[in-house]
């Protein structure tokens, strides 16, 4: 695993402290005011427990789909560069303008794809997009053997199911009554330690400070990787998986268009 910078690394955490914060202003307004009101028992305790248990929950959950996540980038590039290595090997062989053009859309088409990943392409429109290449491939039939436009049509359909893939990850939330009641339980957790009175006074501070920082830092992280294709979403998320092999793959079809002129 790649390691995050500092400033990544430790975003999440610095986007909870302005809540925890809020929270022991109100714990310190709630002492002052004598508004301490509940009492800590073995009741509280296992709702924090029973909490802990669903948010580990989801978090299994959810990690399932960002592993599969983190190949998809990869695969997609693999494919994308086998489809231009054909295209390649048709133009060395017949110096075909087809060729040259297939593998110039070829680039486009990757340019569009990093588009889709940043929301600026529509899928329906990059599916398109991906189906107009039967076209080059009915133009190829002539030029190559009938194996290589299979292999093309293979690379073609693995492309397809991973876009379909990603599409389905981003656009749907793992258990989103499970996310709700474990907000819900959170908020009822973080309200019930304002109003609980601990003595000695500081060691309440520090417990509710802890408690509530580690309960809303895995909420804001589980909504994180969730999504781990969120690059449209700002700064806020930190868990993206990598376009570096997508990215580099156009770089490097482009750099094959450009020897070809």
């Amino acid at each position: 695993m790649n390691k995050l910078p500092i400033n990544s690394k430790w975003r999440l955490a610095l986007k909870v402290i302005p809540f925890v914060a809020i929270i022991v202003l109100l714990k310190f307004a709630a002492h002052y005011f004598e508004f301490e009101f509940l009492s800590l028992n073995s009741l509280f305790t296992a709702i924090i427990s029973a909490n802990i248990f669903l948010i580990g929950f989801l978090i299994s959950g959810t990690l399932v789909d960002y592993k599969e996540s983190e190949k998809l980038p990869g695969d997609l590039s693999a494919s994308i560069e086998t489809m231009a290595d054909e295209g390649l090997i048709i133009f060395k062989n017949k110096k075909s303008q087809e060729a040259k053009d297939y593998l110039l859309k070829l680039a486009q088409f990757n340019k569009s794809l990093i588009d889709w990943f940043y929301k600026k392409e529509r899928t329906e429109n990059l599916m398109k997009k991906l189906r107009s290449f039967n076209e080059e491939f009915l133009a190829f039939e002539s030029q190559t053997q009938a194996n290589f436009i299979v292999r093309l049509k293979q690379e073609q359909n693995a492309i397809r199911k991973m876009i379909i893939r990603i599409h389905t990850i981003r656009e749907t939330s793992f258990l989103g009554t499970g996310y709700a009641i474990a907000e819900i339980i959170t908020f009822i957790l973080v309200v019930g330690l304002i109003f609980i009175k601990m003595d000695p006074f500081y060691e309440s501070i520090f417990f509710i400070s802890f408690v509530s920082f580690i309960l809303v830092y895995m909420i804001y992280f589980i909504k994180d990787i969730d999504n781990p294709f969120g690059y449209s979403e700002g700064a806020g998320f930190t868990e993206e998986v990598s376009l570096k092999p997508v990215l580099d793959s156009q770089r490097r079809i482009e750099a094959l268009c450009e020897e070809l002129n």
